[in-house]
């Protein structure tokens, strides 16, 4: 109870402590991967996952990352925001889709860093990519995405505890296997997808700390 009290009274100091630890992160990767070769690290760590390159692994691989392009993904966030919508919960389908946002963002700093995606002579490559290589967008969104969704499912009290289980599980592994499948199909430097996966979370913490702030003043209100 005191931890919980504690957390409670000092939320606003521990959500700005999070946000700037991730932002100085993002900031200190970005500046790595402009200075320091993928020959140090990321090569290393291609090499090590595409070792694992199966016949059968493949096309789960291929099929993972398949959510993460443009248009399957805008239909994905339609989708499951007309899904919330129709159950009335408005502010949820709201959520979902400002997870497109996350696609512009990943865009601006894929212009602005602009690192060379792996090549053929340091990688295997198994899908055909375009625009720079920093941060990865597929990871980038599948954290946005599928973070809105955990916030929602842990949110929302009518859903039980072993459907709230099965259905975070299955958000955290699409993000978790999202990523390992960008490095795997050789469309990525592991660089790429911490990058993408620390800006997600920035995101989500921004989108999780208006959602949950909405309905305490909401109750608020009503007290």
């Amino acid at each position: 109870m005191k931890l919980i009290t504690f957390l409670q009274a000092n939320e606003r100091l521990l959500f700005r402590s999070a946000l700037a630890t991730l932002l100085i992160a993002f900031i200190v990767l970005s500046f790595f991967v402009l200075l320091v070769p993928p020959k140090y690290l990321d090569i290393h760590i291609s090499e090590e996952i595409q070792e694992k390159q199966t016949p059968v692994l493949t096309p789960i691989m291929i099929w993972i990352s398949w959510f993460g392009r443009t248009p399957v993904s805008i239909v994905m966030v339609g989708i499951t925001s007309l899904f919330f919508l129709i159950r009335g919960y408005k502010k949820e389908a709201v959520l979902v889709v400002s997870t497109l946002l996350s696609g512009i963002l990943g865009l601006a700093f894929k212009m602005l860093i602009n690192r060379p995606r792996p090549s053929k002579d340091l990688v295997i490559l198994l899908e055909d990519t375009k625009y720079q290589s920093f941060p990865s967008g597929h990871v980038l969104f599948y954290t946005v995405f599928f973070g809105s969704l955990i916030l929602i499912i842990l949110h929302l009290k009518k859903i039980s505890y072993k459907i709230r289980i099965f259905l975070i599980t299955s958000c955290l592994s699409m993000i978790f296997f999202g990523a390992v499948s960008r490095v795997y199909l050789g469309a990525h430097w592991f660089t790429d997808v911490l990058g993408g996966f620390i800006l997600g979370i920035v995101c989500v913490l921004i989108m999780g700390y208006f959602y949950v702030k909405n309905d305490r003043s909401i109750s608020e209100s009503k007290n």
